[in-house]
């Protein structure tokens, strides 16, 4: 396919070295060069590096410019990454040279600035295509509704706007969208990554989830919308004593006495019948997180509040491969059932009997729904097509 566009791809993924991260990055670069696009990765946060052997901040970014190295490799861009590292002297690029970036900023068609992870500077701006792809909304709609002039700053620098509310502007959702024109997306997935190929059938439901997160509640006409999941999933606690199948969690916890809350949620989640396992360990290689969703049953997962009670219409990028990799997927109600199909395959909920349904139905006839779930990935999700809609939207 003849190249038509050279494309800067800024994220975090060296910042946030874990397996979710990693994939979401991945499917983004490969569905671009799929396209036919000139792809490049850049990561330039202004964040200092993370060493996950160490667990630390620290000066030496050492580890993240190998573990960028090894990342860009799984999809043939070996020569195609930078890291603009704080840590560096004289704030200096890693992997691409200070020169060939600037050329790059110079004669790029488009920036996509995913997950809004970098505060766009004047260099920056020379791209004359600036996609802000927020995959978290909410908390950015509503600082920017409080006059939040740092946020309304980091959105303003970009000419585009896309965001995985795929429900914002309509009666039932309750996110302030003023101020920008917000253009619905979706979660790309490159669906061979995610064959299950001949093994057995797996038997345990699973997720992998960060537990406690606190920072980033927001308080909007009044009330509070809450961001931590363990709030949601704390609804949830008995359905391990009500399947016959087992559950189980793969988990993180993002506090600073981490180790202590891990240790009382396990037991807690035990006593309740839930497996636990540790998602960090999992999840410092991609494949290893791949293999982890191929050998699941299903998915049965929780949304965070701001966008349930809010019904922004997000649907998650873990989720969308369970969907591709034949893996039935059982969610909170977003609102995304407007523009996913569910009920075969893929299910929405709000309470507990909507979730004993769900899994009822799916294993009356589990093969129906593992096919139903990857069609959705192929019908819905394929990066090729969510990737074209975008570029398309933006006249490229």
């Amino acid at each position: 396919m003849k190249k038509r566009s050279r494309l800067l791809v800024f994220g975090m993924a060296g910042q946030a070295p874990f397996a979710g991260v990693a994939w979401q990055v991945l499917q983004y670069l490969e569905g671009f060069r799929r396209l036919g696009c000139d792809v490049f990765y850049i990561e330039d946060t202004g964040s200092w590096p993370y060493d996950p052997e160490k667990n630390t901040i620290t000066s030496d970014p050492s580890y993240t410019v190998k573990y960028l190295a090894r990342l860009m490799a799984c999809c043939g861009m070996e020569d195609q990454w930078a890291y603009v590292s704080p840590a560096a002297a004289g704030y200096r690029t890693l992997g691409l040279s200070d020169v060939r970036l600037a050329q790059l900023l110079r004669e790029s068609d488009v920036l996509v600035n995913l997950t809004g992870s970098t505060l766009l500077r004047d260099e920056h701006i020379t791209v004359p295509i600036r996609i802000y792809l927020e995959t978290d909304p909410v908390l950015r709609q509503v600082e920017i509704a409080q006059g939040k002039q740092s946020t309304i700053d980091l959105l303003s620098a970009h000419t585009h706007h896309f965001t995985y509310g795929e429900n914002f502007g309509k009666p039932d959702c309750g996110v302030p969208v003023g101020g920008f024109h917000y253009r619905p997306t979706r979660p790309p997935v490159v669906l061979e990554w995610w064959r299950d190929g001949d093994e057995p059938v797996p038997t345990t439901y699973t997720t992998i989830a960060s537990w406690k997160q606190s920072g980033k509640d927001i308080e909007w006409k009044g009330e509070t919308y809450t961001w931590s999941k363990h709030h949601e999933f704390m609804k949830y606690l008995n359905l391990p004593l009500r399947l016959k199948h087992p559950c189980e969690l793969a988990l993180a916890c993002g506090e600073p006495d981490a180790i202590e809350v891990m240790q009382e949620t396990r037991g807690l989640l035990a006593s309740h019948g839930w497996r636990v396992v540790d998602a960090l360990q999992l999840s410092r290689a991609p494949y290893p997180y791949r293999d982890y969703i191929v050998r699941s049953r299903a998915e049965f997962t929780v949304a965070k509040d701001q966008n349930i009670r809010l019904r922004s219409g997000w649907f998650s990028d873990r989720s969308a491969c369970y969907l591709a990799a034949s893996r039935p997927v059982v969610t909170q109600d977003t609102g995304f059932g407007k523009v996913l199909p569910v009920g075969q395959g893929l299910f929405d909920f709000r309470t507990m009997d909507d979730v004993m349904l769900a899994f009822e139905e799916i294993e009356s006839d589990y093969g129906r729904h593992a096919r139903a779930a990857r069609q959705i990935a192929e019908d819905y999700l394929r990066a090729e097509t969510v990737l074209e809609s975008l570029l398309s939207e933006v006249g490229v």
